[in-house]
């Protein structure tokens, strides 16, 4: 299998925070990019709150580059929060054109503004008249239809974006079904910039499948892949995994949780952010729905802790 170059961790708005993207990195390879969750509601002409700016305070993690993304349909607000961005020292900026969540879509936000290429080059005009950062986007085929990209070809061709990455899926699918690797192919072909392929890389396998059907392609998104088994990046690049893989995962959710509880001041909601992180890792282990089901229902750190002891206890981790 050759090696892919590069690969992005993909943002998730309440998984990969700040903590997570520090001890992720600290303890697993093969990712080149790590995305934050998308930054709203940027006050133009203020200084960012506190929240925000503690949520930017580092540019790299363990050596891997911090790209900032904004989910926005104004371009004022964009070329601000560019400007922040820039004077704290990162080298790129993300824009969101692929959120699929009604709540966002519907908003003309996220994956629902791709109906609207008039003002997807209006916002394009504008920025890149102001901005500095090198500007990249991801997005999806469209958000009803996959025609809807296809429509925003000419225009995307028409500014220097650096990188756009697609989730080969519409935003109306959300998640599920299936992706649409030929829609995805045609549509990158005639794109003129670099292009990323987005969406169900859970194995190496299924990296290896999409790259034979698309060999133009060589930057990779991962998302749930990673949450599902974080190996997975080092797994598709061919290197050597720890001699004891299941101690090595177990260093690393007792080193974020105790940073959590450090960062977070021993606040309890941390227990939602760790299960919901859980949701998704439970596929590295032989039987998900038990190990989920000893996790769930902890309303403590002390319950936290024996559920984690007993799932390492009784599961062992499975690659796939």
């Amino acid at each position: 299998m050759s090696i892919p170059s590069p690969i992005y961790f993909a943002p998730f708005q309440s998984i990969t925070t700040p903590t997570f993207r520090r001890v992720y990195a600290k303890h697993f390879g093969g990712v080149d990019k790590l995305y934050t969750p998308y930054f709203s509601g940027i006050a133009v002409g203020t200084k960012l709150p506190a929240k925000k700016l503690d949520a930017l305070k580092n540019q790299f993690e363990n050596g891997i580059e911090v790209i900032p993304q904004i989910l926005s349909k104004d371009a004022q607000e964009i070329i601000w929060f560019a400007k922040h961005c820039e004077d704290l020292g990162f080298k790129e900026l993300n824009w969101n054109l692929g959120c699929p969540y009604p709540q966002v879509a519907n908003k003309q936000r996220g994956s629902g503004l791709l109906l609207y290429p008039d003002k997807i080059n209006e916002i394009l005009d504008i920025v890149f008249q102001k901005i500095n950062l090198p500007f990249s986007v991801k997005c999806r085929l469209g958000y009803q239809t996959k025609e809807e990209l296809t429509t925003l070809i000419p225009v995307f061709n028409n500014y220097p974006i650096h990188e756009i990455t697609i989730h080969a899926r519409t935003g109306k699918q959300l998640y599920g079904g299936q992706t649409d690797w030929d829609s995805f192919s045609e549509i990158s072909k005639q794109l003129l910039h670099p292009i990323a392929y987005n969406g169900d890389v859970f194995t190496p396998k299924d990296f290896a499948a999409i790259q034979a059907q698309m060999p133009n392609i060589n930057r990779w998104m991962l998302g749930r892949g990673i949450l599902y088994n974080p190996f997975l990046p080092s797994q598709i690049k061919g290197y050597q995994l720890p001699e004891n893989p299941t101690e090595k995962l177990r260093m690393f959710l007792d080193d974020l949780y105790f940073e959590y509880r450090k960062d977070k001041n021993d606040n309890l909601a941390i227990l939602n952010t760790l299960k919901e992180y859980w949701s998704y890792l439970i596929h590295i282990f032989d039987d998900p729905n038990k190990v989920f089901r000893k996790l769930k229902k902890c309303k403590t750190f002390n319950d936290y802790e024996d559920a984690v002891h007993a799932v390492f206890h009784a599961h062992d981790i499975v690659f796939k």
